[in-house]
């Protein structure tokens, strides 16, 4: 099946190696970075959620109103807007992008960043929270009678929405996470489980982990990696390695703490383990960031990164995310270089998997 190609929008130009320009909320920002990826070829882009950022709804809705194709995947935390409402912005968001939504819930890792919009529930709790979350925003969008609900977080009586998701019978959900809490809450009630980029091996082995969990619900996944490119292997490792240099000069001196999620906990584990790992992922950045998120590099040239990333589609991959370190000129890159290469590549295999079954 062709592959979903995720993007990245933000309002504002910043990257671990690019620091914020100008306001953090710029409407020529988000309309240029949509464009960039609609005119790249990319099937959707993610919005972003931090406890300090501006509303993605918003965001969403503004940079839909500049493409015509281009899909929106919002990042969205349980446990700030009761599921009700949510079921309704969301639904609604749909129905402004013309049925370009899918929405990516996230939990939370990190119990100080929770804190800041005054959520003290615990990280196990907030897996089952989700999973409870999920199902109520599903009930909204599909059911056609009010209904009750009574759980462990949430309470309703009658709960209705009238406004319905374009797409039916309702917009995508996809989520992630790397403890056994997350796979257990999210396996079963999501359409996509996202990953970071680890070595071929670790991510067969947490798909199975994944799938197993997710019972009768016919899960997906997606994989998100950083690409560099160069012309020559040699130039793509040489801007590597100045990445890895302007990452460091940006921390300074400042000790990276270990992270809460186990997800950021897998990627530093695998830098510990070696340097670059399969045909060409590259884990130092993450151990040089703190693996805050999205943070392993596949380098090399156009081709060479493609067929990296074929090899996650042979896994079961069928959504791809890439984000650059230098956001809109990589962005512009990968759709003229690497997109069409993957897309090429990913062709070629599902004719030769059709002619193996055929």
């Amino acid at each position: 099946m062709p592959a979903e190609i995720i993007g990245w929008i933000a309002p504002q130009v910043t990257s671990e190696i690019v620091r914020p320009q100008g306001p953090v909320f710029d409407l020529d920002v988000i309309t240029q970075t949509a464009q960039i990826h609609e005119q790249g070829d990319f099937d959707r882009v993610l919005i972003g959620y931090f406890s300090d950022a501006p509303d993605g709804f918003l965001i969403g809705a503004h940079a839909a109103s500049v493409t015509d194709k281009l899909g929106f995947l919002l990042a969205h935390r349980p446990g700030f807007m009761a599921p009700t409402l949510a079921a309704r912005k969301l639904a609604t968001l749909d129905q402004v992008t013309r049925g370009r939504t899918a929405v990516h819930m996230i939990s939370g890792g990190n119990d100080a960043d929770q804190a800041k919009d005054g959520d003290f529930v615990d990280h196990a709790g907030r897996y089952r929270r989700t999973s409870e979350y999920i199902e109520i925003l599903k009930a909204c969008w599909t059911e056609t009678a009010p209904f009750d609900h009574d759980g462990e977080f949430y309470r309703f009586e009658r709960a209705h929405a009238a406004i319905r998701c374009v797409q039916q019978p309702r917009i995508p959900v996809y989520g992630g996470g790397g403890s056994d809490a997350a796979i257990a809450a999210l396996a079963p009630h999501c359409d996509v489980f996202m990953l970071w980029g680890e070595p071929l091996a670790e991510s067969v082995a947490f798909m199975k982990r994944v799938s197993d969990a997710a019972g009768a619900n016919p899960i997906t996944f997606s994989v998100s990696t950083r690409p560099i490119l160069g012309r020559t292997e040699g130039e793509a490792w040489d801007r590597a390695h100045q990445i890895l240099d302007q990452i460091r000069a940006q921390r300074g001196n400042r000790s990276a703490n270990v992270p809460q999620n186990v997800a950021s906990q897998r990627l530093l584990q695998a830098a510990a383990d070696q340097e670059v790992h399969d045909t060409c992922l590259y884990t130092a950045l993450a151990q040089a960031s703190g693996a805050p998120g999205n943070s392993t590099a596949l380098v090399g040239t156009p081709d060479t990164v493609a067929r990296a990333m074929l090899e996650y589609y042979k896994l079961g991959a069928t959504r791809l995310l890439i984000r650059g370190y230098d956001p809109l000129p990589d962005a512009v890159e990968y759709g003229q270089e690497l997109i069409p290469k993957l897309r090429e590549l990913i062709a070629q295999e599902d004719q030769k998997a059709a002619g193996n079954t055929g």
